[in-house]
Formats: C-alpha cells, structure tokens, sequence
C-alpha cells in the first residue's frame, strides 16, 4: 500500500533542522512545566470534531461512505487531496520508508537501520519497508530534510493534521534509540506546528502520556484498540480525540464483534470498521461501518 510521498517546499524546515543538529538536546522526562507546555496545542491549530462520520482511506481516497454519507472527519495518504468541507488528517510514514521510494533513500543508508552485520533492517509485517534510524542528531537531521517536506506539503495541500505513523519502531528494533525517536518525534510535532497542523499520534498504546504531556502530540489515530483491550490508554489521555479503526480479522481473533466494540465504555466517540486493505468504496472488499 502506498503510504506516503516526498514534497520538496519548506519554509519551517530550517528551523526544526536546529532542534535536531548535532549538540541539540533530546527531550527527556519533562518537569511539570515543560509537560504542560508540550502538552498545549497551538491556537492557529485546529482539533477534529468529535462527532459525525469519519472514515480511514489510505487505500484510496472517495467522498462518501456507504449511504451516501458525507465525511466528517478524514485520514488519507499524504499522495491524496483532502476532502472538501472535511476534517482532513494527511498520513506520513513518519519512522520508516515508503515502498514505492527505495531511490529517495538509495543514497541515504547513512540514516536507515543496519543490524549487527551491517545489513538494512526491514519491517517484518512490511518487508518492502525499510526503518528509519533516528538515534543521532546528524541522521534526525537528514531523516527530517526527506520527510520534513512531506509535512509541510500536506499543509501546503490543505489538510488540517497530520498522522505520523510508526512512531513505535523504537520498542519493536532494539538497535534504535529511545532518546532519539521521541526527539525526532519531537521535531515533526513542531515542525507541523509551525506549519499549522495538528499531529496524531499512531498507535503506540503505551507511551500516549509521554506522547501527549512531553512530545505535544493533539490527538491520537489507534487500530486495533479494542482487539487488543488498550482502547483506554488513548481515551484517558486524548479524551474524545482519538480516530478509532477496527479490523475484522483482529476482531475475529479476539473473539469480539462490532456490536462489541460500540458497546465499550472506553471506546472513542469516532470508531469505525474497515476492511483490512482500506481500498476504496467502489472496489471489491470494502469494508465500512460505523459506531
């Protein structure tokens, strides 16, 4: 699935470079007034509502859901427009490659994850996938001047958040550096921020506090949740800003229905089923319902 597309215009950029160059510090436990400061999100940024239709669309981009609904709130690749009279949050691979970008990075090893025999490190669940490694402040930097235009560019492009997906890369790969993804984390937050964009957080259950008080992430976009019983660590965090997605397969597994998830005290306001390969309305497969 695409997921993602470089765009080469920034005015911000320059800035969040400095945050990230070498001697720039990475953000550690914050003091209760640098967690509340992280933690406010700017006023010229905008937050989703909290009620109406949303839908997740990363495999192809289409104007309404089943019935003829209008969307209220939208997640689409960074490659798609956002949708006219939407909520529109743009979906960036924040924290490992695009499969269809192995030239963008072919130059750039320096900053992608290499295991003990030097070889490139590949997502097992995206074997065309390889990992960003953000552990210094030379390869955030150079992580940021390929994908800080794609962040920009959603703003540029009209969209009102963006997604940042695999934030958690540090928890599944040993050889990256916590330190290093929550500044390089960090340094996208502001950077959309500058740019006048809210910033989801992606999944990632178990650090939505620090994500929420110290990295300043808005909002949180969770798959899965209720399959996997972690629904609350983002609702107790984000309270109703949080973009539910639930998979069939995983409900099946879990042994639940829909009816279950809809029925779930900590579940969020906006929560919706979708098939597996999000592929749009029109084509075989498609999958939608909504709590």
């Amino acid at each position: 699935m695409t997921r993602g597309k470089a765009r080469r215009t920034t005015a911000v950029l320059t800035a969040v470079l400095a945050l990230a160059a070498p001697g720039a510090c990475a953000p550690g436990p914050a003091s209760s007034s640098s967690s509340a400061a992280a933690s406010e999100t700017p006023s010229e940024v905008s937050l989703p509502p909290t009620s109406g239709t949303f839908d997740y669309q990363l495999g192809g981009a289409y104007d309404e859901v089943a019935g003829a609904t209008a969307i209220d709130v939208v997640v689409r690749d960074a490659t798609a427009d956002p949708l006219p009279g939407a909520y529109s949050v743009c979906y960036v691979n924040g924290f490992q490659t695009q499969p269809d970008q192995a030239d963008l990075w072919a130059d750039r090893e320096e900053l992608l994850l290499h295991d003990a025999d030097g070889d490139l490190v590949v997502d097992p669940d995206w074997p065309d996938e390889h990992v960003l490694d953000p552990s210094t402040a030379d390869q955030r930097a150079g992580i940021l001047g390929v994908l800080g235009p794609v962040v920009t560019g959603c703003a540029e492009d009209g969209f009102d958040a963006v997604e940042l997906d695999n934030l958690d890369t540090w928890t599944r790969f040993d050889q990256i550096d916590e330190a290093g993804a929550y500044a390089l984390a960090r340094a996208y937050v502001d950077l959309a921020h500058g740019a006048g964009l809210a910033v989801a957080q992606k999944n990632a259950a178990e650090i939505t506090r620090v994500a929420h008080d110290e990295l300043g992430f808005d909002l949180a976009v969770t798959e899965e949740c209720a399959a996997w019983d972690e629904c609350a660590a983002y609702t107790d965090v984000y309270g109703d800003r949080v973009l539910q997605v639930e998979y069939p397969d995983a409900l099946d597994d879990a042994g639940l229905t829909f009816d279950d998830v809809c029925a779930r005290d900590d579940r969020a306001p906006l929560t919706i089923l979708r098939d597996r390969d999000l592929v749009a309305a029109v084509e075989d497969g498609y999958a939608y319902d909504a709590c």
